[in-house]
């Protein structure tokens, strides 16, 4: 496996860890315990994900994460919470995925998927606060699914072919992007209507 596959593949990880750090953690340990997940020898280091312990906490985060993310506010204050966990996890999980002979390399993904991580956070926070705004439950029930729908796809996709895991990488960053400056006019649409609504003082 080349460099370019290796960076797309820690790049997709850390992004999608920033939408559901633990289903990537869990998916991707499942998928390694069921041989459905053959990893490249320096890709060894994420073998402790298929421990059962690891494996079981994962699975009881994503759930709880599954759940709090299908309710109002819940789910905004569940990302302002995890504003600290998840960078760091993704961070860790693209540290995994690199050479660890490499100790430039190795820092450089630290720092690259913690950033690539927080990047993605904020654009799911961001718009999932946007969308909160909304009177009805309906569209967060429905973004939260697509999330997590998108999140499992795309995290089987670049295991699956990590030629195009840089692709993917590129993409999901398109996206965050797109979502950051859209939660930014939404909020600002919001917050100006309501200043524009507010009486004058006589």
């Amino acid at each position: 496996m080349g460099i370019m596959e290796i960076i797309g593949i820690a790049g997709s990880v850390s992004l999608l860890a920033g939408w559901r750090l633990y289903l990537c953690i869990f998916a991707t340990g499942l998928a390694m315990r069921l041989d459905a997940l053959p990893l490249p020898e320096h890709l060894a280091s994420l073998g402790v994900l298929e421990n059962p312990w690891v494996m079981g906490v994962a699975a009881l985060a994503a759930i709880c994460e599954f759940l709090a993310d299908k309710v109002m506010w819940l789910d905004s204050l569940w990302d302002t919470v995890h504003t600290f966990i998840r960078p760091v996890g993704g961070a860790l999980l693209a540290l995994a995925i690199v050479d660890p002979s490499d100790s430039a390399m190795q820092v450089i993904a630290f720092l690259l998927g913690g950033g690539a991580t927080l990047a993605a956070h904020a654009g799911k926070a961001g718009t999932r606060a946007a969308v909160n705004a909304s009177p009805e439950p309906v569209s967060n029930v429905a973004i939260s699914t697509v999330e997590d729908v998108t999140t499992a796809g795309l995290l089987w996709l670049a295991y699956e072919y990590p030629y195009i895991a840089g692709a993917i990488a590129l993409v999901l960053l398109a996206l965050t992007v797109w979502l950051l400056l859209l939660a930014r006019r939404v909020i600002r649409r919001i917050f100006g209507r309501g200043k524009a609504e507010e009486p004058r003082s006589p």
